[in-house]
């Protein structure tokens, strides 16, 4: 007959492999399977009799008044132009100086200059609504730039300078009357 220690170490084994085999079953529970699902794409569209012969509504026509005379046209044929076989020689034009009476043609009241364009297009705002003509120069700045708030520009430089006591007590800023140049604002 087996030792007795053969014998516990073959009811050893055999517990173990049944632990092994049946516990993970047994623990698991049920098993679920993951599908993935997708739509599957069709490879031709089911079409229907009553799909393929859809009706489209009449259009509405608008009524025309014709004239109560025939129209003629006539239509000019193109003149065929004569090519230029030698470059055409243009002689060059004087500069014309500006004239004296438009050097100082516009004046505009400055009130300030601002780094933070946000500030002066917020007084331009409020410039507006009081019924000024308000401006920002440079109206598209460059990283650096500085933003000139002004009102105007005016030709007559009297109206300007009277309200620059009204801008005063509005924006609590002082203004600078100052020449307007239309080619560097």
């Amino acid at each position: 007959m087996a030792s007795k220690f053969q014998s516990r170490l073959v009811g050893t084994i055999i517990l173990v492999a049944i632990g092994v085999i049946f516990l993970p079953d047994l623990f698991d529970g049920k098993k679920q399977h993951y599908q993935e699902q997708f739509a599957s794409i069709p490879l031709q569209p089911e079409i229907g009799i009553e799909d393929e012969f859809a009706t489209i509504p009449e259009p509405e026509f608008a009524e025309v008044d014709l004239p109560p005379e025939p129209v003629t046209v006539v239509i000019d044929e193109p003149q065929e132009q004569e090519s230029i076989s030698e470059p055409v020689k243009v002689a060059p034009q004087p500069v014309e100086k500006p004239k004296a009476g438009n050097l100082d043609s516009g004046w505009v009241v400055q009130l300030g200059v601002f780094r933070n364009f946000d500030n002066a297009n917020q007084l331009v705002v409020k410039l507006r609504d009081a019924g000024y003509q308000a401006h920002v120069f440079p109206k598209q700045p460059q990283k650096g730039d500085l933003a000139r708030v002004v009102v105007g520009p005016d030709v007559s430089k009297a109206k300007l300078s009277a309200q620059v006591k009204d801008l005063e007590k509005l924006t609590g800023l002082k203004g600078r009357l100052l020449r307007f140049n239309p080619l560097n604002p």
